[in-house]
């Protein structure tokens, strides 16, 4: 059991560590202002979210008798749908900032609740891949294994998450602000869409 455990920290560790669990947050809390402590809390909510619907999942695969292979099945099928949804939605921010560029007169508060949400919903929906298959491993252990398991996994990449956003946040805060401020929505975009194009086709 020790031995699961430890390698649901480690591989909590390592899938973190893909750019789409926190460039977008970053970018998005230095295009539109946020705090650090608004991020510090989007992106620790995100983080619950992320991990908690893959729970979820297994849970339900597990209790009706699912295959593993059926269920990585589904959790790629939601990899695939929330990976072109950060592209497209990393699209239409950059429009929108554009839009914002052109007339920076314009405040577009109810427009960064909406972007807000979505990402925070596409993050959701993202699977957290390697979260069943360990939750399956740790079956022959009881639900106190599976719990165990899926907390330390947990803990680890939602302290990640955080963690990582907020270092991003803080790296892109030393870039000239006067100068880029302009253009801080469009880059924003700009960073998601790509972001959501290196998972999808890189592998990243």
């Amino acid at each position: 059991m020790e031995a699961l455990i430890l390698s649901a920290i480690g591989v909590g560790l390592v899938h973190s560590l893909a750019p789409d669990h926190w460039l977008p947050f970053a970018s998005l809390a230095q295009a539109q202002g946020w705090s650090r402590k608004k991020l510090l809390v989007v992106s620790f909510l995100a983080g619950l979210g992320h991990v908690g619907s893959s729970f979820v999942l297994g849970v339900l695969g597990i209790v009706l008798g699912m295959g593993l292979v059926h269920m990585e099945g589904v959790e790629s099928f939601r990899e695939n749908v929330a990976g072109f949804l950060l592209i497209g939605f990393g699209v239409a921010y950059a429009l929108w900032g554009l839009k914002h560029v052109r007339d920076h007169h314009l405040h577009f508060h109810k427009g960064e609740i909406i972007t807000f949400w979505t990402l925070m919903a596409i993050f959701v929906f993202g699977p957290c891949e390697p979260l069943i298959p360990l939750m399956f491993l740790a079956v022959q252990h009881g639900w106190s294994g599976i719990w165990l398991t899926t907390t330390a996994f947990s803990v680890t990449t939602v302290f990640m998450v955080v963690a990582q956003s907020m270092l991003a946040f803080m790296g892109l805060s030393l870039l000239p602000q006067r100068s880029l401020e302009k253009w801080s929505h469009v880059m924003a975009g700009g960073v998601i869409a790509l972001t959501g194009l290196a998972v999808m086709f890189l592998g990243i």
